[in-house]
């Protein structure tokens, strides 16, 4: 029960970031998500043996984590979360694939070691620019950005509506893990035969919740859409930042800024 609470919460403070103030903050949404798209794009349309030039894609998870005050820890903390996941994909990499790409001194480096490195990174800063671009908007607004970017409106409250539930899921779970450990007379649970009757409920449970949710929307008068607190403004400053960032993002992605550094500092340092 405990650490579903501490998850609930700890998915609520990304979002409680959104209200912070800062240059980033105030920018429009829909040049933050324009910007974010031109950046994961970029990070995954590289090869699955390109791993150095994937490096110099930090400078914007980093700067505008810095630009907007977001406590570095958490982020990486919640980025780290999904390397399990990538793990489990890119285990079987070495297995196969065992083209020897490097060699240093006596050992070889095969491309399964390279590609499942490459898919680590990749996803470490497409999650992680995720995280920022919510941390600094908030998902409500980034919803609604991408609505006025030509994105079905089913699909933006669609969007909307799993992010929400999500919370009404957490906190039915809560309750009816509480109401298991109070039925357990002191010991760990009660058993495994428990579970399928919980789960049930729990479905049930979350499901009435939601419908009581959609009557009290529909008595409020909700037509399908959701109408902005404040509709942002797109002007010079937005213009700047994704004209900016994505030459950056392309410019990183057409040229090997990696190699290059390497050969001038190779040449001034031999």
């Amino acid at each position: 029960m405990i650490s579903i609470n501490a998850a609930v919460i700890d998915l609520k403070r990304l979002e409680l970031l959104a209200d912070l103030d800062s240059p980033i903050h105030r920018l429009d949404a829909r040049a933050k998500v324009l910007v974010t798209l031109v950046f994961i794009i970029s990070v995954a349309s590289f090869g699955r043996y390109e791993l150095a030039r994937l490096l110099p894609f930090f400078i914007f998870p980093v700067a505008i984590a810095a630009l907007a005050n977001l406590p570095p820890f958490y982020l990486i903390r919640k980025t780290l979360l999904i390397s399990p996941f990538i793990l489990m994909i890119g285990m079987f990499n070495p297995v196969f694939d065992h083209t020897v790409l490097y060699q240093i001194g006596q050992t070889e480096i095969s491309g399964g070691w390279i590609s499942l490195a490459s898919l680590f990174i990749r996803s470490l800063l497409t999650v992680g620019a995720a995280f920022i671009l919510v941390g600094t908007t908030g998902f409500t607004a980034v919803c609604q950005a991408l609505e006025r970017l030509g994105v079905p409106q089913i699909f933006a409250v669609q969007l909307l509506f799993l992010h929400r539930y999500l919370f009404v899921l957490a906190d039915e779970t809560g309750r009816a893990s509480r109401a298991r450990e109070l039925r357990s007379c002191g010991r760990r649970g009660l058993g495994t035969v428990s579970f399928g009757s919980l789960a049930g409920h729990l479905l049930l449970r979350t499901w009435q919740r939601a419908e009581r949710i959609h009557g009290a929307m529909l008595a409020r008068g909700f037509i399908g859409r959701f109408h902005a607190h404040r509709r942002g403004y797109f002007g010079g400053s937005e213009l700047c930042f994704v004209v900016g960032w994505s030459l950056l993002c392309l410019s990183l992605r057409t040229f090997d800024i990696t190699t290059t550094l390497g050969t001038l500092l190779t040449g001034v340092f031999p």
